[in-house]
């Protein structure tokens, strides 16, 4: 099965947070509630260097993502 790189995700235990999930390596999680991210991967030190380049990125498309999809709840 194909997941979409990002997916929107919600739980009523968590009435206020917002999260994206980005499905592709390096996975993780984001609540845009207050930007705390949980990675869904083991890495190593090496890892971490190039993660720590990529991450702003990923980042900012998961934002980009949340807000073009609300943008199309208005259209």
């Amino acid at each position: 099965m194909e997941f979409p790189k990002f997916l929107l995700g919600d739980n009523t235990d968590y009435p206020t947070a917002i999260f994206v999930v980005h499905t592709e390596y390096p996975r993780f999680i984001i609540n845009l509630e207050d930007d705390e991210v949980e990675w869904l991967e083991d890495f190593t030190q090496e890892d971490e260097k190039d993660l720590e380049a990529e991450a702003e990125g990923l980042i900012e498309q998961a934002t980009a993502f949340y807000d073009r999809e609300i943008s199309r709840y208005d259209e």
